[in-house]
């Protein structure tokens, strides 16, 4: 996705459509400019795209246009300059920023370690009245929403006009934590950008979390927006006012939700990161490690926006779902948000070939909310009863085995070329995830992995795992879920269920070997290593009936050929010592 800002490539006549009305009173600006740079941007073609003026000591003075920067003068910056710019502009406070009085300007001073200003950055500030058409319908839901983007995204922007919005249109009660006369501009009183809302001014940045706090118990908002969330004690009170039951609505530092989620201070406002030890009933039926990471409470913040442009932003309209997404290593798919040259509103989601994701992600439950899939459809057809189960005389007297036995016959089969009842849910226990979603990517199956017993049209478990599960069992009987069950944790045994699923198997014909199944990392030696095992056995071990040895091989190498070997339904061994170890494959 591009970072460059998408007011670098609009015409003037494209502005004028996507922005209704910018009030950026650069007159005033221009005042406390000494008098030779005044003049020069007054008679500037694009003095109504000015960014920013810098000034820094021994320097040519600069201005900035989307486009790059150009020299003012050829006569360097002086300590006078510096002095009569600083004069005409408010006092600066402990960040070193200042304004002017009902402006959105904003001065920024840079000092040496005498505390001298040696550089001033004199911002230009718009108010754009037109912007929040883009989220309107979110800012109205009454749900906390974040800002996120680099600088210069306009991300105060959004939130002045978000204010303006919420009080004026909406007539909600807003108060505006405003920690640099950034959003409301400096001086008493505030600017009209922000409509009816009020302002609360912070003396200091560190004291910016009390005065947040301070707000809600002061000053009974229904509202509070909140520019630059940076500390763990701002998050924490941001926290403190959602339990209240106020709307938030603030930016933060960070251009994606990875960002904060990998951010140990601001990782609260997703709801916080903390690492889970899992049982190892759980572990098996995730198919996962036993230490994962799981969110910690529920998002402070409901809705975030990535501002990726400033016609270009990304919605996500359930952080909780994305950050559960995010932990598990899945792909989000939020909205794309963007603004076409007639003023409307595009929405589209950000992948359009995405899969259905499951219903939750962040939540189990076991309550069956829908009639969905095969089971519902009504046309469904038995599956050939070639099941791996173990059919020991005990087993066949075990009625929870029999049980399984004949519903897994009943599992719905796609119909049609164009596969109506596709795809297929299928719910693992004890199945090893990774491999799963190895199969069903190389071999392009149509099949999703689902961990809502719910929503699953088969539940595919471990036979030695599966015994004592009464409770599994008896849910999924309830839902009328069918249990496949398979030997081994391993390739081929998972490449063979899924298929039969699939009513793929052809047990008449031999099967066609992916070999990027069985390998690991795709190494050249891997590949070389499968490609003499599958030599061995289609040339020599099946129409044959030889053994053959293959060459010495690592172990990790050799366990691939191990699963190979299975999955033509073959034995083999490893004989010998290291590190002339080797495979011995046996006729069947």
């Amino acid at each position: 996705m591009s970072e460059t800002l998408a007011s670098e490539t609009l015409t003037p006549e494209l502005a004028a459509v996507r922005e209704k009305t910018v009030v950026d009173n650069l007159d005033e600006l221009l005042e406390i400019l000494p008098p030779q740079l005044r003049d020069q941007l007054l008679r500037h073609p694009q003095k109504d795209r000015l960014v920013e003026v810098v000034l820094d000591l021994g320097r040519f003075p600069e201005a900035r246009f989307p486009e790059g920067a150009e020299y003012l003068s050829e006569t360097p910056v002086s300590r006078e300059d510096l002095a009569y710019c600083a004069a005409r502009v408010g006092d600066f406070g402990a960040d070193n920023r200042a304004g002017i009085e009902r402006t959105l300007h904003r001065i920024g001073a840079i000092r040496n370690r005498k505390g001298e200003v040696i550089g001033l950055t004199c911002r230009v500030g718009r108010a754009v009245f037109g912007t929040v058409g883009m989220i309107r319908d979110l800012v109205e839901t009454g749900q906390s929403l974040l800002f996120l983007g680099r600088p210069d995204v306009g991300k105060t922007t959004a939130l002045r006009e978000v204010a303006r919005v919420l009080a004026d249109d909406l007539l909600k009660r807003v108060v505006i934590i405003d920690t640099s006369n950034e959003i409301a501009g400096d001086g008493d009183i505030p600017h009209p950008a922000i409509g009816r809302a009020r302002r609360l001014q912070v003396a200091r940045p560190e004291l910016q979390h009390q005065v947040m706090i301070e707000a809600v118990e002061n000053h009974m908002p229904e509202v509070i927006i909140i520019d630059e969330i940076g500390t763990e004690l701002e998050a924490l009170a941001a926290r403190t006012i959602a339990e209240r039951g106020v709307q938030l609505v603030g930016t933060a530092h960070g251009n994606q939700i990875e960002n904060l989620i990998k951010n140990p201070t601001l990782s609260d406002l997703v709801g916080g990161i903390q690492s889970v030890t899992l049982g190892d009933d759980e572990a098996r039926r995730r198919g996962s490690q036993k230490t994962v990471l799981e969110r910690k409470a529920p998002p402070t913040f409901e809705i975030a926006v990535e501002m990726l442009e400033r016609y270009r932003w990304v919605v996500h309209e359930d952080v909780a779902n994305t950050v559960g997404l995010l932990l598990r290593q899945g792909q989000p798919n939020p909205q794309v948000r963007t603004l076409s040259e007639d003023g409307r509103v595009l929405i589209a989601p950000a992948f359009k070939d995405a899969p259905k994701q499951p219903a939750s992600v962040t939540q189990q439950t076991w309550s069956h909310t829908s009639d969905r899939g095969w089971r519902s459809s009504g046309r469904m057809r038995p599956l050939p009863p070639v099941l791996d189960v173990p059919t020991t005389r005990e087993d066949l007297r075990d009625p929870e085995v029999a049980f399984e036995q004949a519903l897994a016959t009943d599992v719905a089969r796609p119909v049609g070329p164009n596969g109506e009842e596709l795809p297929l849910h299928v719910y693992p226990y004890a199945v090893s995830r990774h491999y799963l979603e190895q199969v069903i990517d190389t071999l392009q199956l149509p099949v999703l992995l689902t961990k809502d017993l719910a929503d699953a049209d088969v539940v595919l478990a471990l036979a030695g795992q599966l015994k004592g599960q009464s409770k599994l069992r008896h849910v999924a009987r309830n839902h009328h879920v069918p249990i496949h069950v398979i030997k081994s944790n391993t390739m081929p045994q998972i490449v063979r269920a899924l298929r039969r699923l699939l009513n793929q198997e052809q047990l008449d014909e031999p099967e066609t070997v992916n070999l990027e199944l069985f390998t690991k990392a795709g190494k050249n030696d891997e590949i070389e290593a499968l490609e003499e095992a599958r030599l061995a056995v289609e040339q020599i071990v099946l129409p044959k009936g030889q053994p053959v040895e293959l060459l010495p091989r690592s172990a990790i190498v050799r366990k691939m050929q191990h699963e190979l070997v299975e999955h033509y339904r073959l034995k083999s061994a490893s004989f010998g010592e290291e590190p002339n170890r080797r495979l011995r494959i046996f006729p069947a």
